[in-house]
């Protein structure tokens, strides 16, 4: 799950239904082991929204990358779901991508931001909190974002075919690092490389906890302070309101965090952020077979053969 999060002249990836999809600059590779044993592998271009030169400035790519590889990610997805079980619907009409975009994306910010408000306010209720305005009201909300996410982890990895997209994950990982330590692609060869990766989705998405917390902090005290309804409700559905419009800063600066963390991973500082990301990656990752290594290794060099 990193192709959002590596840099243009990197190769990044993502686990799908039985298979691999691995990015290489323009262009992507999917891989997904057919229910004859076959391995199919399809190329195409990488959808992007960043074609203008200022969306590719820092601190300005992050969401239109992130929104861009939540396009591509439901693709590969459909077309994973469609080759492991022998089945031909055909892609995604548009309307359907954009439904089903709108429905993660709205799923993802009903658990991760507005359940944790929640939550937080009812700290705040039983005497455990102070208000919207105090540091502690949003620890809470970060102990309870992350406690929906491991959680949330925990309960999907025990769904079988989660497990086996887990397994691809971590065979995506080994044949990254691989690639970037220049050793010929093989089953015995890629095996004993780390399923763990300091560019994966999972980090990021723990550097996108970690920003928002300190966003939250400082920047919904200080719009309570230009203008704060009266109502209560209407109070919390306007820090909500915020919070939703925060996470396009947030994504835009755990965007950077990551790609410098993963450019520098050798460095102490850098090894010392990735540590909690790489710890999660425990959850999100579990070790591939000889035969998802395999499929991994041929999404790879589809991507490759295709620049």
């Amino acid at each position: 799950m990193k192709n959002a999060l590596a840099a243009n002249d990197t190769v990044g990836g993502q686990a799908v239904m039985e298979g691999v999809m691995i990015r290489s600059k323009d262009c992507l590779a999917i891989a997904v082991r057919k229910p004859n044993g076959e391995i199919f592998v399809e190329t195409r271009p990488w959808f992007t929204l960043t074609r203008a030169a200022w969306l590719k400035k820092p601190f300005i790519r992050g969401f239109p990358v992130l929104l861009e590889t939540l396009v591509n990610g439901i693709k590969a997805l459909n077309f994973s779901a469609q080759h492991s079980l022998d089945e031909d619907e055909g892609e995604l009409s548009p309307w359907a991508m954009a439904l089903t975009m709108a429905s993660a994306i709205g799923f993802a910010l009903l658990l991760f931001v507005v359940a944790p408000h929640v939550f937080s306010i009812g700290m705040n209720l039983i005497g455990l909190s102070g208000d919207a305005e105090a540091l502690s009201f949003h620890m809470w909300d970060g102990l309870f974002k992350l406690l929906m996410f491991v959680g949330y982890i925990l309960a999907i990895s025990y769904i079988p075919d989660i497990r086996r997209v887990f397994q691809y994950h971590g065979a995506e990982h080994k044949v990254i690092w691989a690639h970037e330590n220049g050793v010929e692609m093989s089953p015995e060869s890629v095996r004993d490389f780390s399923r763990l990766h300091p560019r994966c989705g999972t980090t990021f998405l723990l550097f996108v906890l970690g920003v928002s917390i300190v966003l939250y902090t400082f920047l919904v005290p200080l719009l309570l302070g230009v203008w704060s309804p009266e109502n209560t409700i209407l109070k919390q559905a306007y820090i909500i309101g915020v919070k939703f419009l925060l996470m396009i800063p947030i994504s835009a600066i755990s965007y950077e965090i990551i790609k410098f963390s993963g450019k520098f991973h050798k460095n102490i500082l850098c090894k010392a952020m990735a540590c909690p990301g790489l710890a999660m990656q425990m959850l999100t990752t579990h070790e591939p077979d000889d035969a998802q290594i395999e499929v991994a290794i041929a999404a790879l060099k589809g991507a490759l053969d295709r620049k």
